[in-house]
């Protein structure tokens, strides 16, 4: 499936703010439920990646939030990775920040589903 943006969450103004013409490329606000934290996500499909951070202001996204954010920007069968680089590797801009990747044109290698369980 293609990578989608909700443009109906797109930030349009301010320093995060983007246009429809913008592409796969912006800052989108998100809330899950009435009463649940915002999510914050900025969407790119650069340098061979589809590329979705996602931020919640005073905790990290939960894995029940990263899923929801995938399925808006992905298809529920398209498969996603979240990275854990080697330490010399590692980058920490944001503390509450999580990275959706998926390779442009390549599948990405998964296990057998009966390892996972």
């Amino acid at each position: 499936m293609t990578f989608m943006v909700p443009e109906t969450n797109r930030i349009r103004e301010g320093r995060q703010g983007t246009a429809r013409n913008s592409g796969n490329n912006g800052a989108f606000l998100f809330r899950t439920q009435p009463g649940r934290a915002e999510l914050f996500a900025v969407a790119s499909d650069g340098m061979g990646w589809e590329h979705v951070s996602v931020s919640a202001r005073v905790r990290c996204p939960t894995w029940e939030e990263m899923c929801w954010i995938k399925g808006i920007f992905w298809g529920q069968e398209d498969c996603v990775i979240q990275f854990h680089p080697p330490s010399s590797q590692y980058v920490n801009v944001h503390p509450n920040c999580l990275h959706l990747w998926r390779p442009i044109g390549k599948k990405i290698l998964m296990p057998e589903t009966w390892l996972v369980w």
